[in-house]
């Protein structure tokens, strides 16, 4: 059963959340910087406790149950957001984007993101409206790339912005240099393309491959498209802030991806398990629901998103430190003996 929220709550929120993201855009037309580490903390601190005021606001207007849907989501995407960080610091090491213009790239993707997530999250309710069996795929294709995340390369990425620079080459003239942020620029008499615009491709294009990630995972939290957009949403605000404060953190992050792949995969079975129990398939079990398949609650997902990706954040820094400190690992101090 789809949550039923109040009519003035969801019209409320998308017009608060529609003049913060208008606030945050014109601050970065108006001020372009590198900001400071204590102005990205601050920022980010601002955002986070605006998500949590916000799940209390939904504490007392729909009760507990929405509000854990919308915590566990908002964790879920949170997580998957900061994976993306990673392609980004890819991206903008690879195209030698000028820090000081960081700032409007990061925002241009934040904004692509939401829209590409509010197509997915538009075409996801309506196929759960009218195929159940769908919780199938979204498990599956879950589950896959929870294998992919935690044992797959991340070179597809780097490999496919590559091809791209070599076919933009070929086929349409770029400037070797970025000329601030204008996507068209005049070299002796002749218009061509800046390398701005091969950058705003390749974060569009990996936007594209977050979401189809991120939204069959939230969808297995709730069926609730307010929700899931409203998570989506606070998990993009203060990514660009995000990506300032943590800096060459991000790198020392190395068992995140395992959290994340724990994350997706959970989520991948507790899909396969509701569509078990709301199973119409004919050729499953004649067309009958399985009773024996157990639903899990929300509370019990939200549990483990946040021991998931608290042990890995943990389990990163420890092995960060050792490192720094040159000490052995495990492996290497067994192999010694």
């Amino acid at each position: 059963m789809h949550p039923v929220l109040p009519l003035w709550f969801e019209i409320g929120s998308y017009v608060v959340l529609g003049l913060i993201l208008l606030a945050d855009l014109a601050l970065v037309v108006k001020r372009p910087h590198i900001p400071s580490m204590k102005e990205s903390t601050l920022w980010v601190v601002f955002y986070v406790s605006l998500a949590l005021v916000f799940a209390g606001v939904m504490l007392l207007v729909a009760g507990g149950e929405f509000a854990g849907q919308f915590l566990a989501g908002w964790l879920t995407e949170y997580s998957l957001s900061i994976d993306n960080l990673f392609v980004f610091v890819i991206i903008m090491a690879r195209f030698s984007v000028p820090k000081r213009l960081q700032q409007e790239v990061l925002m241009v993707g934040i904004i692509i993101a939401l829209i590409f997530r509010g197509i997915f999250i538009l075409l996801g309710a309506q196929l759960i409206e009218s195929f159940s069996w769908i919780f199938y795929l979204f498990g599956a294709f879950l589950l896959f790339t929870a294998w992919k995340q935690a044992f797959g390369h991340n070179d597809d990425a780097e490999d496919g912005e590559t091809a791209l620079i070599t076919y933009m080459k070929r086929h349409i003239s770029v400037s070797p240099d970025f000329h601030d942020s204008k996507l068209r620029t005049v070299i002796d008499g002749n218009k061509v393309w800046t390398p701005m615009l091969i950058v705003f491709i390749a974060i569009g294009t990996t936007d594209v491959m977050f979401a189809l990630d991120s939204i069959p995972a939230i969808f297995g939290i709730t069926q609730s498209p307010f929700i899931v957009f409203t998570a989506n949403v606070f998990a993009l605000m203060g990514l660009r802030q995000l990506y300032f404060m943590l800096g060459g953190l991000l790198e020392r992050l190395e068992y995140l991806k395992y959290g994340i792949a724990f994350i997706l995969a959970f989520i991948g079975v507790k899909l396969v398990l509701h569509a078990m129990h709301e199973n119409e398939l004919p050729f499953i079990n004649g067309g009958q629901h399985i009773e024996w398949a157990p639903e899990v609650n929300t509370w019990t997902s939200l549990g483990v998103i946040i021991v998931s990706m608290a042990v890995a954040t943990i389990a990163s820094l420890i092995k960060s430190n050792r490192d720094a400190r040159g000490e052995p690992t495990e492996k290497e101090a067994v192999s010694s003996e």
